[in-house]
């Protein structure tokens, strides 16, 4: 996207990102795996096994550490990065990271806040999702709910491996842009990140100046 892979794109992100001092990249892809310690990632060769569609993220994330284990490496705070997400919020990432480390929460995501009315379909026809039909609040008088946005999750690594999930004990959240949300699923999605990039790009550089 933009001319970069987005796996370089997570790569990026994370190096650049305060308290993260080692980046791994797990794969079965040999296309990726060059591309990825080009960046500057450490590779861990994903088996088969947990590399098909219906692997869940945990198993990659277990072995991983596992891998890293093996070489007695035993990071305190674990942090998942997904290369779908494109504008990931280095800032962001950093202040998830300190926050787990100083025991102010067990597993923190990135979010953005959400005014929405979400609708379900039931048999009984259409519903509101936590929320009742028949009033309709103004935005500024409701609470927002948090829609998590994939880009990453920080977890206390003792207690991910005990739970086997990215989400246990003290769960908070990282609130994020929602210019930074779009999470890449579909033909259209990489479309619409593509059109944000140029915005992303000229965002930063007037950071820098």
């Amino acid at each position: 996207m933009g001319g970069v892979p987005l796996v370089v794109r997570a790569v990026r992100a994370a190096r650049a990102a305060h308290g993260i001092d080692l980046v791994v990249v797990s794969t079965d892809d040999d296309e990726i795996a060059r591309v990825a310690a080009g960046a500057g990632a450490r590779i861990v060769r994903r088996p088969a096994e947990i590399s098909g569609d219906t692997a869940a993220s945990e198993s990659a994330l277990v072995h991983a550490l596992d891998e890293l284990a093996a070489d007695g490496l035993h990071p305190r705070v674990l942090a998942f990065l997904q290369a779908t997400s494109p504008f990931i919020d280095v800032d962001a990432l950093g202040e998830a990271v300190g926050r787990v480390l100083a025991g102010e929460a067990d597993s923190v995501f990135a979010a953005v806040p959400s005014h929405a009315f979400l609708r379900q379909r039931t048999a009984e026809g259409v519903t509101g999702v936590g929320h009742d039909m028949s009033s309709r609040p103004r935005r500024q008088d409701r609470d927002p709910q948090h829609r998590e946005t994939g880009a990453f999750y920080v977890m206390d690594t003792a207690g991910f491996t005990a739970a086997r999930h990215r989400f246990f004990g003290r769960v908070d959240v990282a609130e994020v842009p929602e210019l930074t949300a779009i999470e890449i699923d579909t033909a259209d999605d990489l479309a619409a990140a593509s059109a944000l990039a140029g915005l992303h790009a000229g965002a930063h550089a007037r950071r820098a100046a």
